[in-house]
């Protein structure tokens, strides 16, 4: 049976791209927008493709985009997943890859969009937040859910790592359903 194959975009440190590797599934390519993301050491070491797509290389972001997602068709990506990716993407992207672009973010959306949602949650002084694995669409974290799961704030001082440890296990179970989905 043939694999859907999977391209990661990173902007950061790459432990959800991390995840994803050590899950087994078929990643064939990743992308960022920061040439110095550690995340690209990280697929690097595990033998994947890399390119960087920084904004002063391009016209605008909608241009960056475009060669972006050409470049991930050219890798044979079928599903996009977005593992710490802080740009939003362009109208284009999204319909290169329609249904298929999938992010991670750690709130329970729609509370929480955004860049800073642990920060937005701890200022809130809310008991409960999460992790939540939606489809992208348009908007700033707006898109269809398709897995949401729990973690209380409380022990604060382990609220990333307790946050962490949800997204990592939490996108890889997503994404390998979709990829089963696919064929």
């Amino acid at each position: 049976m043939e694999r859907e194959l999977i391209g990661v975009l990173v902007s950061g440190n790459g432990t959800n791209l991390q995840a994803l590797i050590d899950a087994g599934l078929p990643v064939s390519a990743v992308a960022s927008n920061r040439k110095d993301a550690y995340a690209l050491v990280r697929a690097r070491a595990a033998g994947l493709t890399v390119a960087t797509f920084s904004l002063d290389c391009h016209a605008d972001r909608t241009e960056r985009d475009l060669v972006m997602a050409t470049w991930l068709e050219e890798h044979g990506v079928e599903l996009v997943v977005l593992a710490g990716y802080m740009h939003l993407l362009t109208e284009p992207f999204l319909r290169r890859f329609p249904d298929r672009i999938v992010n991670v973010h750690p709130s329970l959306l729609p509370a929480f969009p955004g860049a800073h949602p642990i920060d937005d949650v701890l200022d809130a002084g809310v008991e409960t937040t999460g992790v939540t694995v939606h489809l992208v669409d348009g908007g700033l974290d707006t898109g269809p859910v398709l897995a949401q799961e729990a973690v209380p704030v409380e022990p604060r001082d382990t609220l990333v790592e307790r946050i962490h440890a949800v997204e990592h296990r939490l996108l890889p179970e997503v994404v390998k359903e979709l990829c089963l989905a696919a064929h």
